[in-house]
């Protein structure tokens, strides 16, 4: 199964894969928007992988199959003065 990827120059760390280069028509418009113009990256068998970076092999898969691409995004970003309140035991209530 090959997919085109492409890089988002409007969200960092977020890409888009489409089953065919160049061809966004089952991508909805609100989300082409967002997206803004998509940066060509590669094409990639996701047949002979067995991994990806960044985004479940299955579910990109999965949602090509099902809607003709798949959206990854960054992941979320960590809360660090969470994180160091939980440490120190700030939290514990």
């Amino acid at each position: 199964m090959l997919t085109a990827v492409y890089k988002s120059k409007k969200k960092a760390d977020t890409f888009l894969y489409v089953e065919k280069r160049d061809d966004f028509s089952k991508v909805p418009e609100p989300l082409m928007a967002m997206f803004g113009q998509p940066h060509y990256v590669m094409i990639i068998n996701l047949a002979k992988r067995e991994h990806l970076g960044g985004a479940d092999l299955n579910l990109v898969k999965e949602a090509l199959s099902d809607k003709g691409f798949y959206l990854q995004l960054p992941p979320p970003e960590a809360n660090l003065l969470a994180e160091l309140r939980k440490q120190n035991g700030a939290d514990s209530d």
